[in-house]
């Protein structure tokens, strides 16, 4: 009798446990999908690029060209580098459900509120979102400056010399000629990205390429 009972106190605890299995991995493929394809491609290096905060700056005279596309912003608005002429510009690859976007997110709009009056121009780049998942993000973190659309992968191609496939967040500082004067691959450092932004600002016109050019004009 008593190995009965406990045959049976077995078998319960065997079916408890299995159903905790069972609810725990239903919970882990209900939430944060994207993330977790993140984590597995950045293990074995397919698909995802993960990001570790790196810098890379470029010298005036090696950014080559100005970026060149055309897009359009999640309120309708079409945005192309003419926007921005002349001015320095942060650009920022981003989707709602990736983790360190969201990390970095508060960052970005407090340096973007701190450059503002100095004409430095911050546009993000969805790379996945519908526009009212985009719209829940940028109310939830209070993101005031503009993002484009771009599911279809129009602006990361355009900027593939710059952002590996599929690599976010991926930050970009353009000089005021339009051309990447640096990069940052996964999550901005504040202190970083605002030295990067006062480089390109203490920059002047004859830096770098544009000094041929201007002696041509004289």
């Amino acid at each position: 009798m008593m190995r009965s009972a406990d045959s049976l106190s077995r078998r319960r605890t065997f079916r408890a446990l299995a159903a905790g299995a069972l609810i725990s991995a239903l919970a882990l493929s209900a939430c944060g999908s994207d993330d977790g394809l993140e984590q597995r491609a950045a293990n074995d290096g397919t698909n995802y690029v993960a990001g570790d905060g790196s810098v890379q700056e470029y010298a005036p005279e090696n950014r080559g060209e100005p970026v060149s596309f055309e897009s359009t912003l999640f309120d309708g608005t079409d945005v192309s580098p003419a926007r921005w002429e002349g001015e320095v510009v942060v650009i920022n690859f981003w989707y709602a459900a990736c983790a360190p976007c969201r990390v970095e997110a508060p960052d970005l709009q407090a340096i973007h509120e701190e450059f503002e009056d100095e004409g430095v121009q911050f546009y993000g780049v969805n790379t996945r979102d519908t526009q009212a998942t985009a719209e829940a993000f940028e109310r939830n973190f209070g993101i005031t400056y503009p993002s484009m659309e771009d599911r279809g992968g129009q602006v990361m191609m355009a900027m593939t010399n710059y952002v590996p496939p599929s690599a976010v967040p991926t930050t970009l500082v353009l000089d005021r000629e339009g051309r990447v004067s640096a990069r940052v691959l996964g999550v901005i450092e504040p202190g970083t990205l605002r030295a990067l932004i006062n480089s390109a600002l203490e920059e002047t016109p004859d830096d770098g390429g544009s000094a041929e050019q201007d002696a041509q004009d004289a």
